[in-house]
């Protein structure tokens, strides 16, 4: 089967191309950490040969800018970095890379005062001295908090509505600049709103490369399903021109994301696809972010294995259970959960909403869930 692709600009990084007709790239991110060049190295490569075609590694500091530089000595492989909260550390680590990845609502956390405009300057500036390509990349969890306030006082409830002005308007700036060697990404961690805010903004921009996930999708087997039925839906129309399989695995296991993102691109081409499912709206949903170098206790792995077994009592209850890996997108992306974990170094933090229920150790934190968890259902079968 061919699949029809919009009309998206062709956008060099590294040794490929993306958007127009360029084959659909398959990308990962690396879950070592940074500073630790050997192991980072090693999954880069592995990632690699699993038929990456681009790896995203990411940067929080000056240290990790440094081992970033001697990791792009060892290999060969497309390098794509996450900027983090730190936009400054662009001119330390686009020398060693093929790609820029920011966050819209990250760039209000350093130099508050300053325009974000001047930030997105600075980062084009930079990336066109380096020949490096951009990603806008717009998350679910930190979107750009002018956005969210606007779409409160404009009384539209839409969570979507504020993610697709934040990336037409950075789209719109990097124009202007002149800089158009960019893509976009938007995403959440539930397959159906990835659908509609992609499709949305690819109604407006269809100029635009677009890189697909569903963030948080969590672990397999699910998490692939969750992932396939965005990818089946936006890539048949066209929409999508680089993806990702977010899965919550161990290090070890991190190619089979790849594998995961290639299947799922074969057997669209080939028509082999699912029927369109309401997922999540009538069973629990267990979402978790995919292993990454900002995980602070690998732990947290075993602790998403763990919240899936211990909930297998609870699958006929609509009720989403967010566990999240680290501070990044722990806080926010657990607000919109009925329940949520984000994890720290020896702590697992507990909230319900966006309410903060305390922060207990690993070995203590299942039965606490599992003490809200049952709250929660015997208070919604009161209000049933």
């Amino acid at each position: 089967m061919l699949l029809r692709r919009n009309p998206s600009r062709s956008v060099r990084i590294g040794s490929i191309s993306i958007g127009a007709d360029h084959p659909i790239a398959v990308q990962s991110m690396t879950a070592t950490h940074t500073q630790d060049v050997a192991a980072t190295v090693a999954q880069v490569n592995d990632l690699a040969a699993a038929g990456a075609d681009l790896v995203r590694v990411a940067v929080d500091s000056t240290k990790d800018a440094t081992a970033l530089a001697e990791i792009r000595r060892q290999t060969s492989a497309n390098l794509s970095v996450d900027l983090q909260e730190n936009y400054r550390l662009a001119s330390q680590v686009a020398p060693h890379v093929d790609k820029l990845r920011y966050n819209p609502g990250h760039l209000y956390h350093h130099e508050p005062q300053r325009p974000w405009q001047d930030k997105v300057k600075f980062l084009a500036d930079v990336a066109g001295e380096h020949d490096c390509a951009l990603r806008i990349g717009v998350n679910c969890g930190s979107v750009d908090p002018a956005k969210v306030a606007g779409a409160r006082q404009a009384g539209k409830g839409d969570s979507l509505a504020p993610m697709v002005a934040s990336a037409l308007e950075h789209c719109e700036l990097l124009d202007r600049l002149s800089f158009t060697r960019y893509c976009v990404s938007l995403k959440d961690s539930d397959p159906a709103k990835v659908i509609e805010v992609n499709r949305r903004f690819a109604a407006e921009r269809p100029d635009v490369p677009l890189h697909l996930g569903v963030t948080e999708a969590g672990l397999p087997p699910e998490g692939i399903i969750k992932t396939r039925v965005a990818f089946e839906q936006l890539i048949s129309r066209g929409i999508g021109d680089t993806i990702r399989v977010s899965l919550t695995v161990p290090n070890s296991r991190k190619a089979e994301e790849i594998a995961a993102g290639r299947k799922i691109l074969a057997d669209i081409a080939a028509g082999r696809v699912r029927s369109v499912v309401d997922y999540g709206q009538k069973t629990l949903n267990i979402i978790s972010c995919p292993s990454c170098s900002r995980v602070e206790n690998e732990a947290f792995i075993e602790l998403a294995e763990q919240v899936k077994e211990m909930t297998r009592y609870a699958q006929e209850h609509a009720l989403t259970i967010a566990v999240m890996g680290c501070r990044v997108n722990g806080p926010g992306e657990t607000d919109d959960a009925d329940l949520g974990l984000w994890c720290g170094p020896k702590i697992v933090n507990l909230k319900r909403g966006s309410q903060e229920l305390g922060a207990f150790p690993y070995d203590q934190i299942l039965g606490r869930l599992k003490d809200e968890l049952d709250r929660l259902i015997a208070e919604r079968a009161v209000t049933a």
